[in-house]
């Protein structure tokens, strides 16, 4: 039986480009619970257009290998690099995003226009997945910090990234903890207090436009219901980015997937 060849950039929980015969679906299912190799959380990946290539990577010698096992099974993964990735990976490649709960249920996500209406000097709350991982609070829009933490002269950034925004409403956090200091942290790993003190310190010095919260984003712990807007891929010279669907929307398109993000 012959198997479609297809190449997966994946982007959580690790950094990896790989060759699989599976479809994304299975993908995310195998990756999640179909491995030798353990492993229980989310999934976040990418497809490539099939004729994507790069001198840094040896796609084709490792679809030479992409061959079905011999007792007819696909072969699930083989793996191109694990290492500056992201970094080789031109956008006008990416097809689809994938996004996967620890069930192992996939929704598939489109590129799109990124339209949202920005409030100035709204505070927010972006979480950086590969190549770095951090928690950093700025007062940049989604498409402004894009060129804050790509640009050359940034010292805590990458020449390419892929991050999101942590839905969090800032004034009603701010109500909360100032009637209750023993709240439960609003964001897994970050104490409620050093949360108030960095909002409260961004607001205080206008010339200063970002604050680190974390040096690790943990989104292996936050439901895929507390990003907001969507996936970004960033750089100098070309975004793309990936919205999500409203809550009601994946209800209607995918409830598996919905009843556990």
């Amino acid at each position: 039986m012959a198997f479609e060849n297809h190449l997966y950039m994946i982007l959580f929980p690790n950094s990896a480009l790989v060759g699989s015969q599976l479809g994304p679906e299975d993908f995310g299912k195998h990756f999640i619970s179909g491995s030798s190799k353990y492993y229980a959380g989310k999934l976040i990946f990418a497809e490539l257009d099939p004729s994507f290539r790069n001198n840094y990577f040896k796609i084709d010698e490792m679809l030479t290998d992409l061959r079905p096992h011999a007792d007819g099974r696909p072969k699930s993964t083989k793996y191109v690099s694990t290492y500056r990735v992201l970094e080789h990976v031109d956008y006008d490649a990416l097809g689809h995003l994938y996004i996967t709960t620890p069930e192992g249920y996939t929704l598939e996500l489109s590129p799109g226009a990124y339209d949202a209406r920005h409030q100035p000097g709204f505070v927010r709350i972006f979480g950086e997945i590969t190549p770095l991982s951090m928690l950093v609070l700025s007062d940049y829009n989604f498409l402004e910090f894009s060129k804050f933490i790509t640009s050359p002269s940034t010292f805590v950034g990458a020449p390419k990234m892929f991050y999101t925004q942590i839905e969090l409403e800032i004034e009603e956090f701010l109500q909360e903890i100032d009637a209750n200091p023993l709240m439960q942290p609003p964001i897994p790993d970050v104490h409620p207090a050093v949360l108030k003190k960095a909002i409260l310190e961004l607001r205080q010095y206008k010339d200063k436009h970002t604050k680190g919260l974390s040096l690790t984003f943990p989104l292996g712990k936050l439901p895929f219901r507390n990003l907001r807007h969507g996936f970004m891929f960033a750089s100098q010279t070309q975004n793309k980015f990936f919205p999500l669907p409203s809550d009601r929307e994946i209800e209607k398109q995918n409830y598996r997937f919905w009843k556990f993000m």
